[in-house]
């Protein structure tokens, strides 16, 4: 039996810029696309939790690399290990709105360990933890909200055919 996405999934995942994907494809790596998401929550929260402007500082290439690349750092991880663990296909290349979402990550981890390396603990609390939801919220529900930002800012609609192919 093959893995199958539900519309909202697809929708999400669409958004994020996997709109070129044919679905069945995707239905197949669809969990494995969080994991980037998810290692970035969890280091994310730690540096802000630890108030470590360092831990931080060290994030910031790894998003800089997501933004400038189709393929993020920890998605080579599991390409080159845990698929073969898995079972599964290699993780389809990154759109524009996953790589921009990279982008906003990798300026939001600056401004953060900046503010902790500058004494304004407070102001790192509040942005760690702001981006460090923003992370895990994707990682979980596939909701990307600088995805929907550049869908918005690009005037992006969905092909609407795409969602009738979960349908059938």
């Amino acid at each position: 039996m093959s893995p199958t996405l539900s519309c909202t999934t697809l929708r999400r995942l669409d958004i994020q810029g996997f709109d070129e994907i044919p679905v069945e494809q995707l239905a197949r790596v669809a969990p494995w696309l969080r994991l980037t998401f998810g290692l970035c929550a969890a280091l994310a929260t730690a540096g802000t939790v630890l108030a470590s402007p360092v831990l931080l500082w060290l994030l910031v290439p790894l998003a800089l690399a997501g933004a400038v690349s189709p393929v993020h750092p920890f998605d080579l991880l599991y390409n080159h290990g845990l698929r073969h663990l898995t079972g599964t296909p290699a993780l389809p290349r990154r759109g524009a709105p996953s790589r921009f979402a990279c982008g906003v990550g990798a300026v939001w981890l600056a401004v953060t360990a900046w503010m902790f390396q500058s004494g304004a603990t407070v102001a790192g609390y509040a942005l760690g933890t702001l981006l460090s939801a923003t992370a895990i919220l994707v990682s979980t529900t596939d909701i990307c909200l600088p995805s929907m930002v550049f869908r918005v800012l690009s005037r992006w609609h969905p092909a609407p055919d795409r969602a009738k192919e979960v349908a059938s």
